[in-house]
């Protein structure tokens, strides 16, 4: 596993539109408080100020005191039990401590915030599998809606509740990218049945969508920001049958994105698979002056991993 830290994370990229439009989104969308909101002026959240620092992180020095101020930020906002709330002063967690405790990691400081993070994770468990989900499985026993197999769990957009496909890859990264010197005991098993999950939701022609391959009968329809997700969560695996297919699909399917982000998230994907794709800056900067990207924080923060080349912490 690649060492993440502040060396040099850039093997190629396009750094015009990067520069010109991106770049200083990020850096005036930050908020007093140092973090960033979902859009401009929006409450601070976990998510957009984690995928935001994953993306200054790839600029190397273009934002020192953005990074300090969003990590600042990031810890300030942790709960006592080691967890992510979505936002600041929620007093629950949620799969955003996943995002959260790997992007504090990568930028190099906050280890026992990251160790913490990573214990919650490895001990927080979805609705499947527990004692009263099978007990009512027996009692009610009806021809199932969705094929899944409810024995095999990753994570849940809040705990308690089902599996998701974008949580669940997310678990894993974090968990992958992570040293093991800060992983909890129990976390390699619980990343394996995570990996298992994941398969077991993949959609009969390649793909994944939000977590449901197969609704009364009839294929689920894949969709490009939880292919990408899974795709780079089990890219150990990329040999797999069902890894092939998936790039298939999304390989595919490339030429008829229309979003900004979901563009970015499918180019940087099939990069890191080495699949050939066209460049990204030409037909960013064309969605941009359609829509400026709808002044979405996350998306600008994707652009700009995907235009900075292929980041240590998805490696």
């Amino acid at each position: 596993m690649p060492e993440i830290g502040r060396s040099p994370n850039i093997i190629t990229g396009d750094t015009r539109v990067l520069e010109r439009i991106y770049l200083p989104f990020l850096l005036e969308a930050q908020n007093p408080d140092g973090g960033w909101g979902y859009r401009r002026g929006g409450q601070s959240a976990v998510e957009p100020t984690s995928g935001v620092l994953l993306a200054l992180l790839g600029l190397q020095d273009s934002a020192p005191e953005a990074m300090r101020a969003g990590m600042r930020w990031l810890t300030e906002c942790q709960l006592p039990d080691g967890s992510w709330p979505p936002f600041a002063g929620q007093p629950r967690g949620c799969w955003a401590t996943a995002p959260a405790s790997l992007a504090l990691y990568a930028c190099g400081d906050s280890h026992d915030h990251v160790a913490r993070g990573l214990q919650w994770l490895s001990k927080t468990w979805p609705a499947e599998g527990t004692f009263w989900r099978r007990i009512t499985a027996r009692l009610f026993r009806h021809e199932p809606v969705v094929r899944q197999d409810p024995s095999l769990r990753g994570w849940s957009w809040t705990p308690g509740t089902a599996s998701w496909v974008e949580p669940t890859a997310w678990g894993i990264i974090a968990l992958r990218s992570i040293p093991k010197d800060l992983h909890p005991r129990e976390a390699g098993q619980r990343r394996r049945l995570a990996e298992l999950m994941l398969y077991d939701r993949m959609c009969p022609g390649g793909g994944w969508n939000s977590g449901n391959p197969l609704v009364y009968g009839a294929a689920g329809v894949p969709r490009i920001g939880p292919t990408v997700w899974a795709l780079l969560a089990l890219q150990y695996y990329r040999d797999r049958p069902e890894n092939r297919q998936s790039l298939d699909w999304l390989e595919q399917a490339y030429p008829q994105i229309q979003g900004p982000g979901s563009l970015a998230l499918a180019h940087l994907c099939l990069r890191i698979h080495d699949r050939s794709v066209p460049a990204l800056e030409p037909s960013l900067a064309a969605l941009n002056s359609n829509n400026q990207f709808l002044g979405h924080t996350l998306v600008a923060a994707w652009a700009a991993i995907a235009l900075s080349g292929r980041p240590r912490w998805l490696e």
